[in-house]
């Protein structure tokens, strides 16, 4: 492809006015690049002409390093941070061809091989699947359900927005008989949610949330299993509070969330905006308290937010999570089941994998690590 045609693309892109058959055209002229200096002179030119900031996430040189160079236990850093920005806002949008950017020959033929040889039966990634249970004991799906009105129930029209997620549209008394419902994903979904009050819900894969058709008193209180990311609407008479196993956040109105998958050693809230009471400790943003199941509690200060974030924003990402780390999330998010050959291989992983990829891509960026696996159907098993 001729500079001035990638130059046009990336220009385009970063404008936020690239066709989709521009954007492919985008990601295959990046992959047949094979000046590195010149790619990255040409997406910084884009960069600086049509991006309003340089601030960027604090984990994105991670993102970005797994994507496009994974190594040996750890990943090292190999481009200006600059750089790392602009190609991680096009490793989120344009396409997976973007993981092989570093080595297209050798990554491209790797995974062709791995597709012929191993993934007969290619296991996609999750997707907006989940089903809603009302007080009554009725059960809609909420994916296979048509948009629009679903039910009423009591003074609450509960509707499926085009954008697929469910909302609670409340009549003007706002009063009612109290029914308390629960939104469940199964491994392989996800879904977002949209409470009575107006607060904002997603939950990931293996997650469930429990919460009244109607608030009332001077509480409003939810109990969720799994993973929430919350946005609450603000009532200081009316503190929102959830119940996360044996943990008990407090909130008037903020942006926080919860890890609380059984079988997992802790339980964790992190705060991203806003403030929380859990225990007699009060959150400030950036901070995340953990609960193990001996009652252990700790509150760590600066977290790395995007890590604990990428699930809602479409990405695995790890910081040296070990390896049954890694293979539990893509448990939920593929629905497998994994078993290990022998003892359990100390890996070290750090970086982030695009979510929407199928299984196969994902464990081929793993293998990178000096691991292998084999799969039989949806059964995973890891191997040294």
């Amino acid at each position: 492809m001729l500079r001035e045609r990638m130059q046009y693309l990336l220009d385009r892109y970063f404008q936020g006015i690239c066709t989709e058959e521009e954007k492919q055209e985008l990601a295959r002229g990046i992959n047949d690049l094979k000046d590195d200096e010149l790619l990255k002179q040409l997406v910084g030119n884009s960069w600086e002409r049509f991006q309003p900031t340089d601030t960027m996430p604090a984990a994105v040189s991670e993102r970005i390093q797994a994507a496009v160079l994974p190594v040996e236990g750890k990943v090292r850093p190999i481009w200006s941070r600059k750089w790392m920005a602009a190609a991680a806002s096009l490793l989120v949008i344009v396409s997976a061809g973007l993981f092989f950017i570093k080595k297209p020959g050798q990554l491209q033929q790797k995974t062709r091989m791995a597709e012929h040889t191993r993934y007969k039966n290619e296991v996609p990634a999750g997707g907006n699947k989940a089903m809603l249970i009302l007080g009554d004991g009725t059960v809609i799906e909420l994916d296979s359900a048509a948009n629009g009105l679903l039910t009423q129930q009591g003074n609450a029209r509960i509707v499926k927005l085009p954008n697929g997620q469910l909302a609670y549209e409340m009549n003007e008394s706002g009063s009612g008989e109290v029914m308390f419902n629960t939104m469940r994903t199964p491994r392989g979904g996800e879904y977002r949610l949209q409470l009575p009050d107006g607060s904002k819900v997603w939950l990931n894969a293996a997650s469930s949330i429990t919460y009244p058709n109607i608030f009332t008193g001077d509480t409003r209180s939810v109990e969720i299993t799994g993973e929430a990311y919350f946005e609450v609407a603000k009532d200081a008479a009316r503190p929102f509070k959830v119940q996360a196993g044996n943990m008990k956040v407090e909130v008037l109105g903020t942006h926080f969330n919860i890890n609380a998958y059984p079988g997992e050693p802790v339980i964790k809230t992190t705060l991203l905006e806003g403030a929380v009471r859990i225990q007699d400790a009060v959150l400030k943003p950036g901070q995340q308290a953990s609960l193990a199941t001996n009652g252990q509690f700790r509150l760590e200060d600066d977290v790395e937010t995007d890590e604990v974030m990428a699930w809602k924003n479409g990405f695995f990402q790890f910081n040296d999570a070990d390896m049954p780390t890694v293979m539990r999330q893509l448990e939920n998010w593929y629905d497998i089941t994994v078993a290990y050959e022998g003892r359990v291989p100390q890996r070290s992983f750090g970086g982030a994998i695009q979510r929407s990829l199928p299984l196969s891509k994902v464990l081929d960026i793993l293998e990178e690590n000096n691991v292998r696996f084999k799969i039989e159907g949806r059964n995973i098993t890891v191997m040294k």
